[in-house]
């Protein structure tokens, strides 16, 4: 007994030194640190959950969209018959990343697009996903540019092209700051694109004789 109560005199005076001084009040602060970062990593975790399960729900729900989009505008566009119509495909390749891939659908069979197409097939494939991409995610951004969308594409298609693009003007005629640039040397595109019910006018850019760049202003029949 004499043993253990100097022991808890040796205790007492080790508890009275400077550095020990509010121990329990600074013992509770530490502690309440510690918890408080416990359940924020907690909260954090189910943030996280939440929001990859968010960004999965977004992309799968923008992916369908895309493909409606890309589905109707090839069924509209495209006059072969070898090809249904396409879809992008988005494989898994672990978290948020994706590995995109192009698809053709012909007679109910699924095959990759790539090494089985023409070049014409390839750059209105090309057309018709930027333009899906742009319905889908910019209708807040007015501007739509083309820069030689015909080639390799023979008149029928080309044809069928102006005819998307002028759908797409009509859907967009409301919106202030919308417009379409078009870069081309197919006149007869060019035409069939620009009537005169979604514009005026054409400007024709030609270089003279002595290689100075001449803009003029022409009227759309």
């Amino acid at each position: 007994l004499g043993l253990n109560q100097q022991a808890v005199q040796r205790a007492q005076q080790d508890l009275s030194a400077p550095q020990y001084h509010q121990i329990e009040a600074k013992f509770n602060e530490v502690r309440l640190r510690v918890k408080t970062t416990e359940y924020a990593v907690e909260d954090l975790d189910k943030y996280h959950k939440a929001l990859e399960k968010a960004l999965l729900s977004y992309h799968t729900s923008k992916m369908c969209d895309i493909n409606k989009i890309i589905k109707e505008l090839w069924q509209k566009t495209y006059r072969g018959q070898d090809i249904d119509y396409i879809q992008v495909k988005a494989d898994e390749d672990g978290a948020r990343s994706y590995n995109y891939r192009v698809v053709m659908y012909s007679g109910g069979a699924e095959l990759e697009m790539r090494g089985r197409c023409s070049a014409g097939q390839k750059v209105l494939a090309c057309l018709i996903i930027r333009l899906a991409l742009a319905e889908t995610f910019c209708l807040n951004c007015g501007i739509l540019a083309l820069d030689e969308p015909t080639t390799n594409l023979d008149a029928e298609n080309s044809a069928s092209l102006a005819e998307a693009l002028r759908s797409i003007m009509v859907a967009r005629r409301d919106q202030e700051n919308f417009q379409l640039i078009v870069i081309t040397h197919d006149e007869t595109f060019a035409h069939l694109l620009g009537s005169r019910e979604n514009t005026e006018f054409m400007w024709r850019i030609t270089k003279d004789e002595s290689q100075h760049t001449r803009i003029a202003q022409e009227d759309l029949e």
